[in-house]
């Protein structure tokens, strides 16, 4: 079973074309970037959308195309936000219009409770509608996936330290997708992010705990 799926994943490796090839690779870079809170992973993340959703239209998947726009979007503001500012002094009383470096948050349970409650009432309205009035499959599971993802990519932008945590759950259930697509090139590229993912949260975790040592 495990050796039919890597051969699978082979065999899809080398039937794809450079651009789908280019665009994990620039996935996987925004990845490691981000992981470092290096402001480069949103460049990354721009060129790797942008060739998804060329190919993704190309192919017809059209939300699909219509998500990574949005992720395209997502890229710019997060490369605005996540701007440095070494040379402005923060606190000397003469820039009062200076913004500080964004640094890592965590977010109450009760907070999440709330954002997840919504997401899912959400996912439920839209899985209705996707299973009732369109030919798509796992409507529920996808249209899940796909809501959370859009909060979970604002939540990056704002160095949410529990961002993490959404994307293990997201890329978990999207392999369960992709599986059942026979995508498995895919889905061993999200096998590969819920490992990077779990890297993610260990390391920004470690770092937004340093903070009151630093202040």
């Amino acid at each position: 079973m495990v050796a039919n799926f890597f051969n699978e994943v082979l065999n899809q490796l080398l039937a794809s074309s450079l651009w789908e090839l280019a665009a994990v690779a620039l996935a996987i870079a925004y990845l490691v970037l981000a992981m470092s809170q290096n402001r480069w992973c949103w460049p990354a993340a721009f060129f790797s959308t942008m060739i998804y959703v060329v190919l993704f239209w190309q192919s017809a998947l059209l939300m699909e195309s219509l998500l990574n726009a949005y992720y395209l979007g997502m890229a710019v503001y997060g490369w605005y936000t996540w701007q440095q500012r070494p040379n402005v002094p923060q606190n000397d009383g003469l820039h009062p219009n200076a913004k500080k470096e964004l640094s890592i948050s965590s977010w109450a349970l009760a907070t999440h409770i709330k954002v997840i409650g919504v997401l899912t009432l959400v996912s439920i309205a839209v899985g209705y509608f996707m299973a009732n009035f369109t030919h798509a499959d796992f409507a529920y599971l996808d249209a899940t996936t796909t809501v959370f993802a859009l909060f979970a990519t604002w939540m990056v932008t704002q160095k949410v330290l529990e961002n993490w945590l959404y994307w293990i759950v997201i890329d978990g259930a999207s392999i369960y997708l992709y599986l059942n697509k026979s995508f498995h090139l895919t889905a061993g590229l999200f096998m590969l992010y819920c490992v990077m993912c779990v890297y993610g949260y260990v390391k920004w975790r470690n770092e937004y705990r340093l903070k009151p040592a630093i202040a």
